[in-house]
């Protein structure tokens, strides 16, 4: 596969854009793979590219029902950030931070990764307590964040209302690495470079049946027909629980579907990432001016991947107080994702009662954040057959042994 480099670009321009290659094929599936993905958004495909890279596996299928990214991967808000507060879950968040900030490199695309810095606002005193909590535990973890004060809050958001009357801001967990990246472009990434070591990654390709013998998985039946493998990895976010039921078993997550919107284009001003979980939204600027707003999950469970309006006027109306000017602002284009969420908000990477079949899921509104570092370790998993020192701690059993990574105080919000 062709390298792309600013010599390729003037290559190509003196050729008319003749030359470029497709960044990856459709190819029809074949009867036997070593291991099967399904699932092609950026947990799948980031598991896919660390199985060839760093396990040497690349007999592997991709599976998608719909479109490459077309799931949640693209209907997210790119918040990138580690600081969380439990050991298990920022050493996770942490590796795939800094797998982030080599990755354009390591996969030949601009990932368009952005290090501007994510702030959590403290707007009550149970979270100056908390953050500050977060803050020495990170110190620990080896996570660079610090705990700052109003001032600093407002020297880096000047447009922020530190003084508001319901909630004024008083500090703020800050963490100058964390950031942002085109959510595409992540996929687009990894697909590519999937595809470059001889990998099949097939398109609206529904897994329709999950065949097993002995306790073991034999096949998958799709849209497509029926393919052999010995390993199956069930990386499909909130239909996780779907998958789960065709081979036969049950997954602790529950699937609610999470809303966002952008406004339109203005001039630059503001570039960190704001998260305001007093008032329950969160709000960064794109590349293009348009204010990326975002809050929190429906209040029930469903399959729903579009906005709507009470939603998104709730989540907007609490973020005023704190942006009074996105009061002025008309709303440009708005979105749902279906997140999947277990009982303590954080991700499986396990195995299951069947052999040969592993889940990834569960990440809930933070599943974009750990892309790199899932993958990582979701293939360490499918390879050896046993969790790795990232993985362990999120197996399905920690449920009947109560070893629960409970995050939702760090999760900033209970989702």
């Amino acid at each position: 596969m062709k390298r792309y480099s600013a010599f390729a670009i003037a290559r190509e321009g003196l050729r008319y854009q003749q030359g470029w290659e497709k960044a990856w094929g459709n190819p029809e599936p074949k009867k036997h793979y070593d291991a099967i993905v399904v699932g092609a958004g950026g947990h799948g495909l980031a598991t896919a590219y660390y199985l060839g890279k760093n396990h040497g596996i690349t007999n592997v299928a991709v599976l998608e029902k719909g479109w490459l990214g077309g799931g949640n991967t693209g209907r997210n808000t790119t918040i990138i950030r580690s600081n969380y507060l439990q050991d298990p879950s920022a050493a996770i968040y942490e590796k795939a931070r800094s797998l982030y900030e080599t990755m354009s490199q390591d996969l030949n695309m601009n990932v368009m990764f952005s290090p501007r810095g994510v702030i959590m606002l403290a707007q009550t005193h149970h979270e100056v307590r908390g953050y500050q909590r977060t803050a020495h535990a990170n110190a620990l973890q080896g996570v660079a964040t610090q705990f700052i004060g109003p001032e600093k809050v407002k020297e880096l958001v000047p447009i922020i209302n530190i003084d508001g009357p319901r909630y004024p801001v008083l500090g703020g967990l800050w963490q100058p690495r964390g950031g942002t990246a085109r959510h595409d472009a992540v996929a687009w990434g990894y697909a590519r470079a999937c595809a470059g070591m001889g990998m099949d990654i097939i398109q609206n390709c529904a897994v329709t049946g999950i065949e097993t013998e002995g306790g073991q998985v034999k096949a998958v039946n799709t849209s497509k027909g029926r393919i052999e493998t010995g390993k199956l990895a069930v990386v499909v976010a909130g239909h996780s629980s779907e998958l789960a039921e065709m081979a036969g078993f049950r997954l602790p997550i529950e699937s609610v579907a999470l809303q966002a919107l952008v406004s339109e284009p203005i001039k630059p001003c503001m570039d960190v990432v704001v998260m305001a979980n007093t008032v329950h939204g969160y709000m960064s600027q794109s590349d293009k001016g348009e204010m990326v707003i975002g809050g929190g999950t429906d209040g029930f469970n469903n399959y729903t991947q579009r906005g709507s309006f009470h939603h998104i006027e709730e989540t907007v109306r609490a973020l005023i107080e704190t942006f009074p000017m996105i009061s002025r602002l008309k709303m440009l284009r708005q979105w749902g994702g279906i997140v999947d969420m277990t009982g303590d908000r954080s991700p499986l990477i396990s195995k299951t009662p069947v052999g040969g079949i592993f889940v990834n899921c569960g990440w809930g509104t933070g599943g974009f954040k750990a892309i790199p570092g899932s993958g990582w370790a979701m293939a360490d998993l499918v390879a050896k057959g046993e969790p790795g020192p990232l993985a362990a701690a999120f197996s399905i059993d920690r449920f009947r042994e109560g070893r629960f990574i409970d995050e939702s105080v760090a999760a900033g919000v209970a989702h």
